[in-house]
Formats: C-alpha cells, structure tokens, sequence
C-alpha cells in the first residue's frame, strides 16, 4: 500500500487484471471498473450469491504483495444470513459485502464468472486399442454347503478362477459388507466388477451386482495443467468419451506460473496442502460434471488415469514441491503409480476406484509429456519431428525411431491470455482470429460464439449474448502476427506511432504506443488495444518455446526439422502460419505443420483403456533424454535471438516464401528513418 494515495492493491485472478482502490470499495465494485469477470445479478445488495470471490492470504512473490488476515472488511450479518440459510463454501466471500482494506488477491472461482470458460482441450478422435485394467464378469457361484464350510468370498473367488482363469483376488471392507445380501438377492449369480492394473499381484474386486448387471463401466481421464483442467469421461467397454469438461486450475490464485507456486509453498507453511486440496476438489467437481453430462451415476467411474507436469504431479499427490524449485529439481519419484482414489480425497467416484498416475521423464518434463509421447510416438517415427505442448510451461520432444529428446520451457501465461492488458480466458466474447488490412491497416476479428466476422453487418446480432469483452491467447497471437504482417510493428516488436504507421489506431500509451483493436465504449463496452507490454509478453513467450526447440535440434545436430506437430489448446487453434511469423516455431513448410489436439488427454485416454499401452510408455520414458533449460548456456542465446519477429539469426526460407514481412524500424537509434518506411538491407 502507498503512503501518498492510501490506496490498496487489489489483483484479480484468474484474469491478472489490477488496480489500486480507496479503502472501503466494494470488491464488487473494483472488479467493474477493471472489467474483471464477475458475476452480480441482484445489484449488490446480497440476494443472488452470483459475486462469490475466494480471498488469498500470504505471500505472493508472483505479484509482489504480502496480503494479511484483515486485507477485507470483517464478515457481515448479510454473508452470516446467506451462509446460514443456502450455505456458502469456507473461505468465500460475497464480492459486493467484502470491501477492500488493504493490498488483497482475490480469486474469481469459475461459477462467478459471467462469462464460462471454454476449455479447448476437448477430446481427439481416436481408435482405441481396448485392453482395460477394469473390467465386468458375470460369475455364477456355488451355494453355502453345511458339509463344506467356506466363506462366501473364498466360494466367489473360486468360481472366478474357474469361469474367468481368475486367480487371486482381494477387496475393500465395503465390498466385502455387501458381499452376502447381493449373493442372495442375485441367487448366487452376480455381476462382478474386477480390476488388475500393472503394478497389481492380485486383482481386486471393486464393486458386485446381483444376477447380470449392464450398467456402465467408466474411467476418467483428466489433463491436470497449470491453468485448465480437462477430464474425459470415458466407457471402459469401447473406450468411448461420453462426456468432456474442464474448469480452471484454482491454484492460479496461489502463483500464475510453476515457480510462483513452488515460491507460494516455500513462503507459506502449509501452502503446499493448501494447493493439494484446491485441486482435488476441482477433479472432485469434474467428475461431478462430466457424470450430470452423461447422465450417469459417479459411482459407476471406477478408474481414473491422470498426466501433469511435475510441479503438479507433486501438489496433487501431497508431496512438497520445493525441491523442484531449485537444482537438481529431484522428483520425490518419477515413477508411474497405482494409487486408491479415497487416499487422494477424490469422492465423487466410486468408493474403492482406483488412481493409475504415468510416469514423469524428469524433474521438469512430467506425466503429461509422457502422455504426449504415448499419444504421437515420435520414436515410431522415420522423419525428425518435433512435437511442443505449449502451456503455461511448454513440454518439447524431438526426435525420430533412433533417439528422442525431451525438454521444458517456461513460456509463462501469456498464450493462454493472461499477462496481457485487454486479455482474458478463452469464453464466449472473447476474440479469437484477427486480420488486419496491410494497405488500411484496419482489423477485422471473429469471437468465440460466432462464426461471423466483425466487419459482417450481421456481427452485431450475432455477438449480442455474449458481446465483445477481451481477447484470448489465440486471439492475441493472431493480432501480433498481423500487426507485424502489416507493417504496424517491428522486428524488434515495437508498435510506431500513427505518423509512423500512417494509421489513427496506434494510439499513445505513455511513452509508448498501442494498437486499437476494438472500440465498444459507444455501447458500454470495452476498448480493446494491443498495447507494447502485450508484444512483449508475447516476445517472452514465444521465444522460451523457440530457444527450447533450438536447444533440442543443437543436442540432436540438426539445424532444420521435417515436421513439427502442434499439441494442446494452442495447437488446434492458431494457425501455422501466425506461430511461424512470430517465430513460436522453427521454420518448415506450413503442410508439414499439423495439429494433434489435447495429445496429453489423449494419451491419459490411451493408458486407460490399455494396461500395455501403460507399459509401453513406461518402458518408453527410459529411453527419452532429457535436456535441462536451465542449465544449458546456450539457451539464454537462443532465448536472445529469438526476441526477434520472426528470429534475429536463424533463416525462414519456408516462411519467407510465403510471405514478405515489411522492413520497417521504429526505433530512432536502430538508425531507421522516422517515418518507419521500408529501408533496403545493406
């Protein structure tokens, strides 16, 4: 807090939006007019619940604030009535009651939001190789004998070795309760549910039905990122994805980023339990969503097979992760394991479900880049591809049928729309595709909703709903590639000036300029710029991804690729040709980049319908190198020639084919002339 203004800090996440408020503002009230997403239907005076807010508490080196237990005005008799009469969730607040009463981080759960995520990590069409760990067997067994006296359990076991070639079983106290009453009412026919995965000696017996039981048989597959969370509902029979949902990660609002949230649990005792029980209880309201989807009972998700990155392979589990904050950045295991559901707090499953996590290659490269490799197989591959899952943290393979690699790069939030001044999460209002006119140099853009262009008479009836309200990642991807492509910023990634650009929407910022990309104020709306801390987040971002790939190729001896595979949410929505132009990728011809979609949901879907499939990857990871960035010194060189819009050194020949980039300076000491006209290379 400043002494001059009396003013508190309040952040925003998962937004990143801030500002500074006089004491006593309504947190409701701070989020209007930062343009923060958050919901209020009953004009604040407490009825609807539709504002709930989860203040955070501690250190915040992310944001470099230390929030204390007093940041919000004490609980009210409002919140005390609403709490006590429709319940409201520990530790939430209700945004128009709570006021602002020093620097504060508050979290905007994702049903507060007006507008809903649209997790794009939907499911990949796949043919699956069905061999399920889970599986359902009807067994007919012998009645009680007064001559032979064994236990029912003893007598299910021995039918299933006969019937089955079943040999050993066990099963949890609640199944062996309910063992006796289904035996008779199925007349000692049952339906039993079996599972034997690969670190298994036993099978055990999860759940039994009386007489023929054809209810479903299901798994979930989830994708555990830093920022989204996507789970696939999957049936074990044919390996079908019957539902898919997702929601933020809410440990956003400990730290954006990996480290912040290594740096949260180190400064925070008990922060690291804090972050595990977060996310369990959102992979707690997955199943919950992804069952009300398929209109199926949770209890019939008997199996759920999980990827993530280290960081939160850690946190989901329970374990510290403050040793994967500093070199050698040990894992406390990097193996695969086969854990019950109930030991991780996951109640919305079955009761006796069990939990299959794959393993991690290395300290910084997780589950879900082993995932990606069990879903693309670069070692099954003749050519060199490399194949990057861009996040919040970017996993990158290269390789081929004789040698893979493996690293990762911290690309930060950006691409994901965070980080960025009009940014925010990919919903509905969100703009998405840009294109800007090089001889106009107006803009033209599409949100997600609409098929329908802006500059489309019908695009105002078409955005009505939802309106105009930021831009997402792949939006301002898009947008820098185009203000590049027309001219509007150069390979340093500055934006000019209107007498520079010759055009009236790069607009001064300070010292600075921006681009306008949208103006919704004659309608209540938003305006919505590119300003220059958005090109260079993007830089940032951008070039961890390209100095990691060049890191890998250097390792490998090659200076070019045959094919580069796009995976994740980035993968299936930006097109090749805009990551090219801001150099996110190494130069190949544009048919030779393709997208995988979700691979690391797609591979979890793969290791839960395939006890092999897990053993493959499993003797897979051994075999992949891993390339540490962080030590690597040629990777803060790769990291500085890659700044450049596309690349200071290396050559495009594949994109310079394409397209022609302008050779425009707006820097006055590059030696460009003022006006940032084309100037020939000497």
């Amino acid at each position: 807090m400043t002494a001059e203004t009396n003013d508190a800090l309040v952040i925003f996440t998962p937004s990143g939006k801030r500002g500074r408020f006089a004491l006593g503002t309504p947190v409701l009230t701070a989020a209007r007019q930062l343009g923060v997403d958050l919901d209020s239907v009953c004009g604040g005076r407490g009825i609807c619940s539709k504002c709930q807010i989860t203040p955070g508490y501690g250190e915040f080196p992310k944001h470099g604030v230390t929030v204390s237990e007093d940041a919000l005005s004490d609980w009210n008799a409002v919140e005390d009535r609403y709490k006590r009469i429709r319940g409201l969730i520990d530790g939430r607040r209700l945004g128009c009651q709570a006021k602002v009463m020093g620097d504060v981080v508050i979290d905007v759960p994702p049903e507060s939001q007006v507008h809903k995520q649209v997790i794009r990590k939907s499911a990949t069409e796949r043919v699956m190789v069905m061999d399920p760990a889970t599986r359902a067997v009807y067994v007919e067994v012998e009645e009680p004998d007064m001559h032979e006296p064994t236990g029912d359990f003893e007598r299910l076991a021995r039918a299933l070795a006969a019937q089955w070639q079943v040999e050993g079983i066990e099963a949890d106290l609640s199944v062996l309760r309910r063992l006796q009453p289904v035996l008779r009412k199925g007349e000692f026919k049952v339906t039993v549910v079996l599972h034997k995965g690969n670190h298994d000696s036993v099978t055990r017996v999860l759940d039994i039905f009386p007489g023929f039981h054809e209810g479903p048989l299901l798994g979930m597959a989830v994708d555990l990122g830093s920022t989204t969370i996507a789970a696939h509902l999957c049936d074990l029979t044919d390996g079908r994805v019957l539902a898919s949902s997702g929601l933020m990660n809410p440990q956003i609002r400990f730290g954006e980023d990996l480290m912040s949230r290594v740096s949260y649990a180190m400064m925070n005792p008990g922060g690291d339990i804090e972050m595990t029980r977060v996310v369990r209880e959102a992979i707690n309201t997955l199943a919950q969503a992804v069952a009300g989807e398929a209109g199926v009972d949770p209890a019939s998700i008997y199996e759920m097979v999980i990827v993530f990155n280290p960081v939160m392979h850690h946190l989901f589990l329970g374990v510290d992760p403050v040793e994967l904050g500093q070199a050698p950045f040990a894992l406390a295991t990097s193996g695969s394991l086969s854990l019950d559901a109930r030991d991780l707090d996951l109640t919305n499953l079955n009761r006796t479900a069990r939990v299959y996590v794959l393993p991690c290659i290395a300290g910084h490269v997780g589950a879900d880049a082993a995932a990606v490799a069990l879903s693309e197989e670069p070692n099954k591959s003749k050519d060199m591809v490399l194949i990057v899952d861009v996040g919040t943290n970017a996993e990158i393979l290269l390789g081929n049928e004789t040698r893979v690699l493996a690293c990762s790069s911290p690309t930060g939030p950006a691409f994901e729309g965070a980080q960025i001044s009009s940014g925010q999460r990919a919903a509905p209002g969100a703009i998405e595709r840009v294109e800007i006119d090089p001889v106009t140099k107006e803009p033209r853009f599409r949100v997600i909703g609409s098929e329908v262009w802006s500059d489309d008479p019908a695009f105002a009836e078409a955005t009505k709903a939802a309106g105009v309200t930021g831009i997402c990642g792949s939006g301002i991807i898009e947008a820098v590639a185009e203000m590049r492509m027309a001219g509007l910023v150069d390979p340093g990634g500055l934006i000019g000036g209107p007498d520079q650009t010759g055009s009236a929407r790069c607009e001064p910022h300070g010292r600075t300029f921006g681009y306008l990309l949208h103006d919704g104020s004659a309608e209540g709306g938003p305006r919505i710029s590119v300003l220059q801390g958005d090109i260079r987040a993007i830089q940032l971002a951008k070039s961890a991804l390209y100095a990691g790939a060049r890191l890998l190729m250097d390792e490998m001896g090659v200076e070019t690729v045959d094919r580069v595979t796009l995976a994740g949410a980035f993968g299936a929505h930006i097109s090749p040709k805009h990551a090219m132009i801001l150099g996110m990728i190494p130069d190949v011809p544009l048919e030779k980049v393709t997208s995988a979609g979700n691979a690391a949901g797609t591979g979890a879907r793969i290791a839960l319908c395939s006890v092999a499939a897990r053993d493959q990857i499993e003797a897979t990871v051994h075999d992949i190198h891993k390339v540490e960035t962080a030590i690597e010194p040629r990777f803060q060189e790769h990291f500085v020639n890659a700044n450049a819009i596309p690349h200071a050194v290396d050559p495009f020949p594949n994109l310079n084919g394409i397209v022609t980039l302008p050779e425009v300076s707006f820097n006055p000491k590059s030696g460009g002339d003022e006006g940032g006209r084309r100037r020939r290379r000497g």
